[in-house]
């Protein structure tokens, strides 16, 4: 599943915080010029999925804000289903 990420730098705790469309926002405690933030973000992309953490791969938008994240390891009306769940 491709899934479109809006990353928020800089905060307290690593969350979802909404979902506009099919946009996820999603706030990561890294810095914005760190490139650190993919893997922070990766890592937590995993565990919200719950798949593996190979499972999650940016695709597109790797200096920036915007991201395209394809998911896998899952089938993709399970995925559907999480994305569903958050308001």
């Amino acid at each position: 599943m491709i899934v479109k990420v809006r990353v928020i730098p800089n905060c307290e705790d690593n969350e979802v915080v909404s979902r506009i469309g099919s946009v996820l926002r999603v706030k990561i405690c890294a810095p914005a010029a760190d490139l650190k933030i993919n893997m922070l973000l990766r890592d937590y992309l995993s565990e919200f999925f719950e798949v593996p953490c190979k499972m999650v791969n940016i695709i597109r938008g790797a200096k920036g804000r915007e991201k395209t994240v394809e998911i896998t390891g899952k089938t993709e009306e399970q995925l559907k289903n999480l994305l569903d769940s958050i308001p």
